[in-house]
Protein backbone atom coordinates (compact mmCIF):
# COMPACT_ATOMS: atom_id res chain seq x y z
CA UNK A 1 0.00 0.00 0.00
CA UNK A 2 1.40 3.40 -1.00
CA UNK A 3 1.65 6.09 1.66
CA UNK A 4 0.34 9.59 0.95
CA UNK A 5 0.92 12.44 3.41
CA UNK A 6 -1.58 15.29 3.03
CA UNK A 7 -0.46 18.54 4.63
CA UNK A 8 -3.29 20.61 6.12
CA UNK A 9 -6.09 18.39 4.77
CA UNK A 10 -8.68 20.39 6.71
CA UNK A 11 -8.20 23.67 4.80
CA UNK A 12 -9.84 24.53 2.56
CA UNK A 13 -12.68 22.47 4.00
CA UNK A 14 -13.54 20.94 0.62
CA UNK A 15 -10.13 19.24 0.46
CA UNK A 16 -11.48 16.24 2.35
CA UNK A 17 -12.71 15.15 -1.09
CA UNK A 18 -9.13 14.70 -2.32
CA UNK A 19 -8.44 12.48 0.68
CA UNK A 20 -11.67 10.53 0.20
CA UNK A 21 -10.79 9.56 -3.36
CA UNK A 22 -7.18 8.75 -2.48
CA UNK A 23 -8.42 6.31 0.13
CA UNK A 24 -11.00 4.87 -2.28
CA UNK A 25 -8.14 4.28 -4.75
CA UNK A 26 -6.27 2.17 -2.22
CA UNK A 27 -3.73 4.62 -0.77
CA UNK A 28 -2.97 5.00 2.91
CA UNK A 29 -3.79 8.66 3.58
CA UNK A 30 -1.91 10.28 6.47
CA UNK A 31 -2.76 13.82 7.53
CA UNK A 32 -0.67 16.48 9.28
CA UNK A 33 -2.50 19.56 10.50
CA UNK A 34 -2.91 22.02 13.35
CA UNK A 35 -6.64 21.52 13.96
CA UNK A 36 -7.73 19.14 16.75
CA UNK A 37 -8.79 15.76 15.41
CA UNK A 38 -12.27 15.99 16.91
CA UNK A 39 -12.82 19.29 15.08
CA UNK A 40 -12.14 17.79 11.65
CA UNK A 41 -15.10 17.21 9.37
CA UNK A 42 -16.45 13.68 9.84
CA UNK A 43 -15.88 13.06 6.13
CA UNK A 44 -12.20 13.95 6.54
CA UNK A 45 -11.75 11.77 9.64
CA UNK A 46 -13.26 8.88 7.68
CA UNK A 47 -10.81 9.47 4.81
CA UNK A 48 -7.62 9.49 6.92
CA UNK A 49 -5.78 6.39 8.11
CA UNK A 50 -4.06 8.50 10.78
CA UNK A 51 -3.89 12.18 11.68
CA UNK A 52 -0.95 13.84 13.43
CA UNK A 53 -1.76 17.15 15.09
CA UNK A 54 1.00 19.75 15.40
CA UNK A 55 0.74 22.98 17.35
CA UNK A 56 1.67 24.97 14.26
CA UNK A 57 2.30 23.99 10.65
CA UNK A 58 4.69 26.95 10.57
CA UNK A 59 7.00 25.03 12.92
CA UNK A 60 9.14 22.91 10.62
CA UNK A 61 10.58 20.84 13.44
CA UNK A 62 7.10 19.73 14.51
CA UNK A 63 6.11 18.76 10.98
CA UNK A 64 9.47 17.02 10.51
CA UNK A 65 8.82 14.93 13.65
CA UNK A 66 5.34 14.06 12.33
CA UNK A 67 6.91 12.78 9.12
CA UNK A 68 9.41 10.75 11.12
CA UNK A 69 6.55 9.19 13.09
CA UNK A 70 4.74 8.15 9.92
CA UNK A 71 7.88 6.71 8.32
CA UNK A 72 8.75 4.74 11.46
CA UNK A 73 5.21 3.34 11.59
CA UNK A 74 4.33 2.83 7.92
CA UNK A 75 7.59 2.92 5.98
CA UNK A 76 8.56 4.99 2.95
CA UNK A 77 6.36 7.95 2.00
CA UNK A 78 5.47 7.86 -1.69
CA UNK A 79 3.62 11.16 -2.04
CA UNK A 80 3.34 14.42 -0.13
CA UNK A 81 1.05 17.32 -1.09
CA UNK A 82 -1.00 20.13 0.38
CA UNK A 83 -2.46 21.41 -2.92
CA UNK A 84 -2.21 24.79 -1.20
CA UNK A 85 -0.16 27.78 -2.41
CA UNK A 86 0.79 28.78 1.13
CA UNK A 87 2.53 25.46 1.82
CA UNK A 88 4.23 24.80 -1.54
CA UNK A 89 7.69 25.67 -0.23
CA UNK A 90 7.10 23.63 2.93
CA UNK A 91 5.97 20.68 0.80
CA UNK A 92 9.11 20.91 -1.35
CA UNK A 93 11.40 21.11 1.69
CA UNK A 94 9.80 18.01 3.20
CA UNK A 95 10.06 16.08 -0.07
CA UNK A 96 13.74 17.01 -0.32
CA UNK A 97 14.53 16.11 3.28
CA UNK A 98 12.69 12.78 3.12
CA UNK A 99 13.71 11.83 -0.43
CA UNK A 100 10.17 11.89 -1.83
CA UNK A 101 10.66 12.22 -5.58
CA UNK A 102 7.04 12.50 -6.74
CA UNK A 103 6.88 16.31 -6.68
CA UNK A 104 8.81 19.57 -6.73
CA UNK A 105 11.99 19.75 -4.66
CA UNK A 106 13.40 22.69 -2.69
CA UNK A 107 15.64 23.69 -5.60
CA UNK A 108 12.59 24.08 -7.87
CA UNK A 109 10.87 26.71 -5.76
CA UNK A 110 12.41 29.85 -7.26
CA UNK A 111 11.07 29.18 -10.74
CA UNK A 112 7.53 28.46 -9.58
CA UNK A 113 7.19 30.94 -6.71
CA UNK A 114 9.08 34.05 -7.80
CA UNK A 115 7.26 36.05 -10.45
CA UNK A 116 10.49 37.39 -11.91
CA UNK A 117 11.91 33.87 -12.35
CA UNK A 118 8.77 32.68 -14.13
CA UNK A 119 9.41 35.07 -17.02
CA UNK A 120 12.28 33.07 -18.52
CA UNK A 121 10.07 29.98 -18.70
CA UNK A 122 7.27 31.93 -20.36
CA UNK A 123 9.81 33.25 -22.88
CA UNK A 124 10.89 29.67 -23.59
CA UNK A 125 7.23 28.85 -24.23
CA UNK A 126 6.93 31.79 -26.61
CA UNK A 127 4.50 33.73 -24.42
CA UNK A 128 4.86 37.49 -23.87
CA UNK A 129 5.40 38.83 -20.33
CA UNK A 130 5.06 42.30 -18.87
CA UNK A 131 8.19 44.49 -18.63
CA UNK A 132 9.36 44.54 -15.01
CA UNK A 133 11.76 45.99 -12.47
CA UNK A 134 12.86 44.37 -9.21
CA UNK A 135 12.41 47.24 -6.79
CA UNK A 136 15.59 48.57 -5.22
CA UNK A 137 15.05 52.28 -4.69
CA UNK A 138 12.88 55.24 -5.66
CA UNK A 139 15.27 56.35 -8.40
CA UNK A 140 15.11 52.93 -10.05
CA UNK A 141 11.32 52.95 -9.91
CA UNK A 142 11.22 56.36 -11.56
CA UNK A 143 13.51 55.19 -14.35
CA UNK A 144 11.28 52.17 -14.97
CA UNK A 145 8.10 54.26 -14.95
CA UNK A 146 9.68 56.71 -17.38
CA UNK A 147 9.99 53.81 -19.83
CA UNK A 148 6.53 52.24 -19.41
CA UNK A 149 4.41 55.08 -18.00
CA UNK A 150 1.74 55.05 -15.31
CA UNK A 151 -0.02 53.05 -14.04
CA UNK A 152 2.27 50.28 -12.80
CA UNK A 153 1.63 47.37 -10.47
CA UNK A 154 3.92 46.48 -7.56
CA UNK A 155 3.67 43.29 -5.51
CA UNK A 156 5.91 40.84 -3.63
CA UNK A 157 8.01 38.82 -6.06
CA UNK A 158 7.16 35.75 -3.98
CA UNK A 159 3.59 36.37 -2.90
CA UNK A 160 0.18 34.71 -2.69
CA UNK A 161 -2.88 36.07 -4.47
CA UNK A 162 -3.46 39.83 -4.51
CA UNK A 163 -2.23 40.45 -0.99
CA UNK A 164 0.02 43.54 -0.68
CA UNK A 165 -0.50 44.43 -4.35
CA UNK A 166 -0.31 48.10 -5.35
CA UNK A 167 -1.73 49.81 -8.43
CA UNK A 168 0.37 52.96 -8.66
CA UNK A 169 -1.18 55.74 -10.77
CA UNK A 170 1.05 58.76 -10.07
CA UNK A 171 4.13 60.00 -8.25
CA UNK A 172 2.18 60.46 -5.02
CA UNK A 173 1.14 56.81 -5.17
CA UNK A 174 4.74 55.76 -5.87
CA UNK A 175 6.03 57.65 -2.86
CA UNK A 176 3.28 56.14 -0.69
CA UNK A 177 4.24 52.63 -1.88
CA UNK A 178 7.91 53.21 -1.13
CA UNK A 179 7.00 54.43 2.34
CA UNK A 180 4.55 51.59 3.16
CA UNK A 181 6.17 48.56 1.50
CA UNK A 182 7.26 45.84 3.88
CA UNK A 183 10.93 45.92 4.82
CA UNK A 184 12.87 42.84 3.78
CA UNK A 185 10.37 41.84 1.08
CA UNK A 186 11.51 41.84 -2.57
CA UNK A 187 8.90 43.59 -4.72
CA UNK A 188 8.46 43.36 -8.45
CA UNK A 189 7.10 46.32 -10.40
CA UNK A 190 5.44 45.67 -13.77
CA UNK A 191 3.80 47.64 -16.53
CA UNK A 192 0.03 47.66 -16.05
CA UNK A 193 -1.70 45.29 -18.48
CA UNK A 194 -5.14 46.21 -19.81
CA UNK A 195 -6.77 42.80 -19.72
CA UNK A 196 -9.05 40.31 -18.07
CA UNK A 197 -7.62 37.22 -16.41
CA UNK A 198 -8.17 33.89 -18.18
CA UNK A 199 -6.91 30.75 -16.47
CA UNK A 200 -5.82 27.34 -17.63
CA UNK A 201 -6.61 24.68 -15.03
CA UNK A 202 -5.43 21.14 -15.62
CA UNK A 203 -4.34 17.85 -14.09
CA UNK A 204 -1.16 16.37 -15.56
CA UNK A 205 0.08 12.78 -15.38
CA UNK A 206 3.66 11.56 -14.94
CA UNK A 207 4.41 12.03 -18.65
CA UNK A 208 3.38 15.68 -18.54
CA UNK A 209 0.16 15.00 -20.47
CA UNK A 210 -3.09 16.67 -19.37
CA UNK A 211 -5.87 14.27 -18.36
CA UNK A 212 -8.30 17.10 -17.53
CA UNK A 213 -8.44 20.71 -18.76
CA UNK A 214 -10.73 23.66 -18.09
CA UNK A 215 -10.37 27.36 -17.35
CA UNK A 216 -11.98 30.40 -15.78
CA UNK A 217 -12.46 34.07 -16.56
CA UNK A 218 -12.12 36.85 -13.99
CA UNK A 219 -13.59 40.02 -15.51
CA UNK A 220 -12.87 42.02 -12.33
CA UNK A 221 -9.31 42.46 -11.11
CA UNK A 222 -8.64 40.53 -7.88
CA UNK A 223 -6.26 43.36 -6.98
CA UNK A 224 -9.13 45.85 -7.20
CA UNK A 225 -11.52 43.54 -5.34
CA UNK A 226 -9.07 43.33 -2.43
CA UNK A 227 -7.97 46.98 -2.44
CA UNK A 228 -11.50 48.38 -2.92
CA UNK A 229 -13.28 45.81 -0.70
CA UNK A 230 -15.58 45.11 -3.64
CA UNK A 231 -17.87 42.27 -4.68
CA UNK A 232 -16.24 39.52 -6.74
CA UNK A 233 -17.22 37.55 -9.81
CA UNK A 234 -15.59 34.90 -11.96
CA UNK A 235 -16.80 31.93 -13.94
CA UNK A 236 -15.66 28.59 -15.32
CA UNK A 237 -15.81 28.59 -19.09
CA UNK A 238 -18.26 26.27 -20.80
CA UNK A 239 -15.56 25.31 -23.28
CA UNK A 240 -11.87 26.13 -22.95
CA UNK A 241 -10.70 28.41 -25.80
CA UNK A 242 -8.06 26.82 -27.98
CA UNK A 243 -5.59 29.70 -27.55
CA UNK A 244 -5.80 29.33 -23.76
CA UNK A 245 -5.33 25.57 -24.08
CA UNK A 246 -2.29 26.04 -26.31
CA UNK A 247 -0.74 28.62 -23.95
CA UNK A 248 -1.41 26.39 -20.94
CA UNK A 249 0.15 23.33 -22.50
CA UNK A 250 3.19 25.27 -23.71
CA UNK A 251 3.67 26.74 -20.24
CA UNK A 252 3.40 23.31 -18.62
CA UNK A 253 6.06 21.91 -20.96
CA UNK A 254 8.37 24.84 -20.26
CA UNK A 255 8.07 24.41 -16.49
CA UNK A 256 8.30 20.61 -16.68
CA UNK A 257 4.95 19.99 -15.01
CA UNK A 258 4.20 16.39 -14.07
CA UNK A 259 1.86 14.74 -11.53
CA UNK A 260 0.12 18.00 -10.66
CA UNK A 261 -3.10 19.92 -10.53
CA UNK A 262 -2.20 23.42 -11.82
CA UNK A 263 -3.78 26.85 -12.15
CA UNK A 264 -2.03 29.03 -14.73
CA UNK A 265 -3.18 32.63 -15.03
CA UNK A 266 -2.98 34.53 -18.31
CA UNK A 267 -4.01 38.00 -19.40
CA UNK A 268 -6.34 38.32 -22.38
CA UNK A 269 -5.68 41.83 -23.66
CA UNK A 270 -8.71 44.11 -23.78
CA UNK A 271 -6.90 46.63 -25.99
CA UNK A 272 -3.78 46.80 -28.14
CA UNK A 273 -0.68 47.30 -25.99
CA UNK A 274 2.66 48.03 -27.65
CA UNK A 275 4.79 45.98 -25.25
CA UNK A 276 2.45 42.96 -25.19
CA UNK A 277 0.39 42.51 -28.35
CA UNK A 278 -3.01 42.98 -29.93
CA UNK A 279 -6.45 43.06 -28.32
CA UNK A 280 -7.55 39.48 -27.63
CA UNK A 281 -4.02 38.06 -27.36
CA UNK A 282 -3.22 35.67 -24.50
CA UNK A 283 -0.12 36.74 -22.55
CA UNK A 284 1.53 35.67 -19.30
CA UNK A 285 0.51 36.53 -15.75
CA UNK A 286 1.76 33.82 -13.38
CA UNK A 287 1.81 30.10 -12.70
CA UNK A 288 0.31 28.44 -9.64
CA UNK A 289 1.35 24.83 -9.11
CA UNK A 290 -1.80 23.86 -7.24
CA UNK A 291 -5.56 23.89 -7.81
CA UNK A 292 -7.37 27.20 -8.15
CA UNK A 293 -8.36 28.36 -4.67
CA UNK A 294 -11.59 28.39 -2.72
CA UNK A 295 -14.49 26.48 -4.23
CA UNK A 296 -13.10 26.48 -7.76
CA UNK A 297 -12.65 22.69 -7.90
CA UNK A 298 -16.37 22.31 -7.13
CA UNK A 299 -17.15 24.85 -9.85
CA UNK A 300 -15.06 22.82 -12.31
CA UNK A 301 -17.16 19.80 -11.39
CA UNK A 302 -20.42 21.66 -11.95
CA UNK A 303 -19.25 23.18 -15.25
CA UNK A 304 -17.93 19.90 -16.66
CA UNK A 305 -20.31 17.40 -15.03
CA UNK A 306 -17.39 15.48 -13.56
CA UNK A 307 -15.30 15.15 -10.39
CA UNK A 308 -11.83 16.72 -10.41
CA UNK A 309 -11.12 15.45 -6.89
CA UNK A 310 -11.41 11.90 -8.24
CA UNK A 311 -9.53 12.69 -11.46
CA UNK A 312 -6.61 14.02 -9.39
CA UNK A 313 -6.70 10.97 -7.09
CA UNK A 314 -6.84 8.69 -10.14
CA UNK A 315 -3.73 10.43 -11.48
CA UNK A 316 -1.95 9.77 -8.19
CA UNK A 317 -2.99 6.13 -7.99
CA UNK A 318 -3.16 5.04 -11.64
CA UNK A 319 -1.51 7.84 -13.69
CA UNK A 320 -4.74 8.11 -15.71
CA UNK A 321 -8.49 8.38 -15.27
CA UNK A 322 -11.49 6.72 -16.86
CA UNK A 323 -13.93 9.24 -15.39
CA UNK A 324 -15.96 10.83 -18.15
CA UNK A 325 -17.24 14.37 -18.47
CA UNK A 326 -20.89 15.13 -19.10
CA UNK A 327 -22.73 18.18 -20.36
CA UNK A 328 -20.76 21.45 -20.12
CA UNK A 329 -22.05 24.70 -18.61
CA UNK A 330 -20.87 28.12 -17.56
CA UNK A 331 -20.49 27.97 -13.78
CA UNK A 332 -20.78 31.46 -12.32
CA UNK A 333 -19.53 32.63 -8.94
CA UNK A 334 -20.79 35.85 -7.33
CA UNK A 335 -19.36 37.00 -3.99
CA UNK A 336 -21.27 39.78 -2.21
CA UNK A 337 -19.76 42.03 0.44
CA UNK A 338 -21.42 42.52 3.79
CA UNK A 339 -22.56 46.10 4.27
CA UNK A 340 -23.47 46.67 0.61
CA UNK A 341 -27.15 47.03 -0.28
CA UNK A 342 -28.57 45.25 -3.31
CA UNK A 343 -31.74 45.69 -5.34
CA UNK A 344 -32.80 42.07 -5.06
CA UNK A 345 -33.05 40.14 -1.80
CA UNK A 346 -31.79 36.63 -1.24
CA UNK A 347 -35.36 35.36 -1.63
CA UNK A 348 -35.72 37.27 -4.91
CA UNK A 349 -32.51 35.74 -6.28
CA UNK A 350 -33.47 32.24 -5.22
CA UNK A 351 -36.97 32.60 -6.68
CA UNK A 352 -35.52 33.49 -10.09
CA UNK A 353 -32.36 31.36 -10.13
CA UNK A 354 -33.01 28.57 -7.64
CA UNK A 355 -33.06 25.92 -10.34
CA UNK A 356 -29.59 27.05 -11.49
CA UNK A 357 -28.00 27.23 -8.04
CA UNK A 358 -25.27 24.78 -7.10
CA UNK A 359 -23.95 26.31 -3.85
CA UNK A 360 -25.09 29.17 -1.63
CA UNK A 361 -23.55 30.20 1.68
CA UNK A 362 -21.06 32.17 3.72
CA UNK A 363 -17.44 32.37 2.59
CA UNK A 364 -14.83 31.45 5.25
CA UNK A 365 -13.08 34.45 6.76
CA UNK A 366 -9.70 33.25 5.47
CA UNK A 367 -10.99 33.54 1.87
CA UNK A 368 -13.18 36.61 2.24
CA UNK A 369 -10.53 39.19 1.37
CA UNK A 370 -10.46 38.11 -2.27
CA UNK A 371 -13.90 36.47 -2.56
CA UNK A 372 -16.26 38.65 -0.43
CA UNK A 373 -18.56 37.35 2.31
CA UNK A 374 -21.57 35.56 0.80
CA UNK A 375 -21.48 33.39 -2.30
CA UNK A 376 -23.86 32.30 -4.99
CA UNK A 377 -22.74 29.66 -7.48
CA UNK A 378 -24.92 28.76 -10.45
CA UNK A 379 -24.83 26.90 -13.77
CA UNK A 380 -26.01 28.36 -17.10
CA UNK A 381 -26.19 26.95 -20.60
CA UNK A 382 -25.53 30.29 -22.33
CA UNK A 383 -23.37 33.31 -21.60
CA UNK A 384 -26.40 35.55 -22.06
CA UNK A 385 -28.17 33.80 -19.18
CA UNK A 386 -25.07 34.11 -17.02
CA UNK A 387 -24.64 37.80 -17.82
CA UNK A 388 -28.24 38.47 -16.76
CA UNK A 389 -27.60 36.61 -13.51
CA UNK A 390 -24.65 38.88 -12.78
CA UNK A 391 -26.68 41.97 -13.70
CA UNK A 392 -29.42 40.97 -11.29
CA UNK A 393 -27.35 39.75 -8.37
CA UNK A 394 -25.00 42.76 -8.35
CA UNK A 395 -27.66 45.41 -8.98
CA UNK A 396 -27.35 48.09 -6.25
CA UNK A 397 -30.34 49.16 -4.23
CA UNK A 398 -32.02 52.25 -5.71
Amino acid sequence: MKNFVFISPNFPTNYWKFCHHLKANGLRVLGIGDQPYDDLLPELRESLHEYYKVNSLENYDEVYRAMGHFIHKYGRIDWLESNNEYWLERDAALRTDFHITSGFQAEDMAKIKCKSSMKAFYKKAGIATAPYYLVKDLAGCKRFIKKVGFPVVAKPDNGVGASDTWKIKDMEGLERFMEKKVEGVQYIMEEFIHAEVNSYDAIFNSNGDPIFETGNVTPMSIMDIVNDNDNSIYYIQKDLPEDTRAAGRATARSFGVKNRFVHFEFFRLTQDQKSMGKKGDVVALEVNMRPCGGYSPDMMNFANSTDVYKIWADMIAFDKTDLAQGEHFYCAFAGLRDGKEFKFSHDDIMAKYGANMKMVGRIPAALAEAMADKMYMANFSTKEEMDQFYTDILAPKD
